[in-house]
């Protein structure tokens, strides 16, 4: 497949993952699209369906070949856990869990947020509790609502 028309399919997937399109992205792949690559902004797409918590999208990336731990964006995004446990989207956090996705991984290259920082900045307790019992460790005592 050439170049262009793989930079198509990575845009139209990261698109169908936004909107939560699980016939299209299941129709993306199947085409060629690869689960890994980013669209001209770095996002991807397994990133994409963790914000909106489309656990069905993840699931099917991740068995296409998606890595759990890839960093989204260039700098705006982060981690495709981050993104679920921003949200609250607790099916999604445990599906991520469940194929690999490292609850102590911090974005931004290791000096952003944890998922568990995340999970914190809401009303998550669900959340919280799944990241704590797969080994997220809790930020310093003194920021810690959990204390």
């Amino acid at each position: 497949m050439n170049r262009r028309r793989q930079k198509k399919l990575s845009k139209r997937l990261v698109e169908a993952a936004t909107f939560g399109d699980s016939t299209r992205v299941n129709a993306l792949l199947r085409a060629g699209a690869r689960p890994e690559a980013s669209n001209a902004e770095g996002t991807t797409p397994l990133y994409a369906a963790s914000v909106i918590g489309a656990t069905d999208n993840v699931l099917c990336l991740l068995e296409a070949g998606a890595l759990p731990d890839t960093e989204s964006g260039r700098g705006a995004e982060g981690t495709p856990l981050c993104a679920a446990a921003c949200w609250g989207h607790t099916e999604t956090v445990r599906a991520l869990l469940a194929r690999g996705a490292d609850p102590r991984l911090r974005e931004d290259r290791g000096r952003g947020r944890s998922p568990l920082e995340w999970a914190m900045t809401g009303p998550c307790p669900e959340t919280i509790a799944l990241l704590l019992g797969a080994g997220a460790r809790p930020p310093h005592r003194a920021t810690c609502p959990l204390s």
